[in-house]
């Protein structure tokens, strides 16, 4: 697969890149799929593993990108539900590794004002994982310069299940009534209700679809599909995906007469 960008932005160095940012037209919440670990490794012959350690600098660059430009919020697509069917020996080492990013970037994360949240069904994870994303939860919790989500045993429709198992008990408790539903009341039931729906979804590898991540939150958010490998992606590269939306015209469903007027 060619992982190449052929447009006249990518001919640009990444410093010209940047120059063409419009600081005031840039995302607050940034949603990533990170896909094509496994193919980056095997394209070299490595076990898959290691495309998921190599991608791990992606994040680094991605949390460091944001923090730079000034973007707020950070969701990254790391493990879902259906990865689970994948081979023991995969899910394991998945696991292992996701201690070791915690262990070994709670500090520069904390240094950075980054704070840390997890979704999605975490009583699924290995005790030890889940007690080093509980802690580091905690220890960044009275931060705010980037608010960064981890998508881990997470599938948008079950995300909506659980917010809709919380309103039928509110009902059933008698503290909520039926007609106290709709859109806003649904949205703070979400497991991503402290933040703004994503801007921009960028999805890596050359998939074009959205593999049940942040279905509520997506309905408006513009999507950005390139065929680089995840371990490839680094801030060139989401200079390339924001000047892409800083392109993009936003309408939320209006004409844009009455956007303008």
């Amino acid at each position: 697969m060619d992982t190449k960008d052929s447009s006249p932005l990518a001919q640009l160095s990444e410093e010209a890149l940047a120059i063409k940012l419009d600081p005031t037209l840039l995302p607050k919440h940034v949603a990533i799929i990170m896909d094509g670990n496994g193919r980056w490794a095997e394209l070299r012959r490595l076990p898959r593993i290691a495309g998921h350690r190599e991608g791990i600098k992606s994040v680094r660059e991605m949390v460091s990108g944001c923090l730079e430009l000034g973007i707020n919020a950070l969701t990254i697509y790391a493990f879902s539900q259906e990865n689970w069917n994948r081979p023991v020996q995969e899910t394991s080492s998945l696991m292992g590794l996701l201690e070791y990013y915690l262990s070994t970037e709670r500090t520069k994360l904390i240094e950075q004002g980054v704070r840390l949240r997890m979704i999605g069904r975490l009583d699924a994870l290995p005790a030890s994982a889940r007690r080093w994303a509980l802690a580091t939860e905690q220890d960044t919790s009275h931060l705010d310069k980037l608010h960064l989500t981890v998508a881990l045993s997470y599938s948008g429709r079950t995300e909506i299940v659980d917010a809709v198992r919380e309103l039928l008990q509110e009902v059933q408790d008698g503290k909520l009534q039926p007609d106290d539903v709709d859109e806003s009341r649904i949205q703070q039931y979400l497991y991503t209700h402290e933040l703004p729906d994503p801007d921009l979804l960028i999805r890596t590898s050359g998939e074009t679809r959205i593999s049940n991540f942040l279905l509520w939150q997506l309905a408006y958010t513009e999507l950005y599909f390139t065929p680089i490998l995840w371990p490839d992606f680094r801030r060139r590269e989401l200079l390339l995906a924001l000047l892409e939306y800083q392109r993009r015209e936003r309408r939320f469903g209006r004409v844009l007469s009455a956007v303008s007027s």
